[in-house]
């Protein structure tokens, strides 16, 4: 199993970036991929999820309107399409896959079993 995101980078506020999530080798035929980010000295947030089962999708407050999540089933990649940048998006963008054939909710951490190594997104002026 193999996660790997790429797109990040600095962006002054209100830019846009699309991170990719790229996957290989998964076990199971049905699964959810979340995107959590983690800024300095802060905790690992969800940030967004989609599940494949159902193609549902769920957005923590934060990226309601801003963020959308979407998949190339072709590529084997989920998107995170960021509008309206914020500083406060500043931190380390990781993709994870949760074994569920169930709907897309908010990531949680201990939920997710295998992680991407994370791509830097810095929004700043």
């Amino acid at each position: 199993v193999q996660l790997v995101e790429s797109g990040g980078g600095l962006v002054q506020p209100g830019g846009s970036l699309r991170l990719s999530c790229a996957t290989s080798g998964f076990i199971s035929r049905y699964y959810v991929i979340g995107w959590f980010r983690q800024a300095p000295g802060k905790e690992r947030e969800g940030v967004s999820s989609i599940s494949n089962s159902d193609e549902s999708t769920y957005y923590a407050d934060s990226a309601k309107g801003r963020f959308t999540i979407s998949r190339d089933n072709a590529k084997s990649t989920v998107y995170l399409q960021m509008n309206s940048l914020k500083p406060e998006d500043t931190g380390v963008y990781y993709c994870a896959v949760r074994w569920t054939n169930g709907m897309a909710t908010m990531p949680r951490y201990r939920d997710y079993s295998y992680w991407g190594q994370g791509t830097q997104v810095t929004v700043s002026s």
